[in-house]
């Protein structure tokens, strides 16, 4: 088990060179090299890393279609978990929404995963649904999302709107 020390945490793009460290932190059952590359090219596609030691460590991948971002992947290799570095990538897809006037930001979340749940919760976003039986190994996912205000670009505060 990690360290559960913070550390400064530098985000930066991902790039095709980041891919092999990234599918890593994946392992074989998770989005290969291919796919990587694949979601690398794709227009809508944004993606961060947080690297340690020239190493990713950290990757966040993002859709941005029209005016929402969705989060397809978060992942913290397994020995740097708990430091906040979720939470550092997370922040820099909050950031570039606002930047971006994005009506909100959407993500699903495996429903046993309380840590990522408290996370996002701690960012603003909230459980709008259960897609039941959404994950290979048939769990549930959570889905919630992070509204903002378009005229003021701040977060919406809203309560759950299902029991997580």
């Amino acid at each position: 088990m990690g360290s559960s020390r913070v550390v400064a945490v530098l985000v930066d793009v991902m790039h095709a060179g980041d891919v092999h460290d990234v599918a890593s932190i994946e392992g074989p059952t998770k989005m290969g090299e291919d796919q990587l590359h694949a979601e690398l090219a794709r227009p809508w596609t944004r993606a961060w890393v947080v690297r340690e030691d020239a190493r990713v460590v950290g990757y966040l991948v993002t859709w941005h279609v029209a005016d929402e971002l969705h989060v397809m992947n978060v992942a913290t290799r397994e020995d740097r978990r708990r430091r906040g570095i979720a939470r550092a990538m997370m922040s820099e897809a909050v950031a570039y929404a606002r930047a971006h006037r994005i009506r909100h930001v959407l993500l699903e979340v495996r429903r046993s995963n309380a840590s990522a749940i408290s996370l996002y919760r701690a960012l603003g976003f909230f459980a709008m649904g259960v897609r039941s039986r959404y994950y290979p190994d048939d769990e549930d996912a959570v889905e919630m999302v992070l509204m903002f205000d378009v005229a003021t670009g701040q977060i919406v505060a809203h309560a759950d709107e299902v029991r997580v």
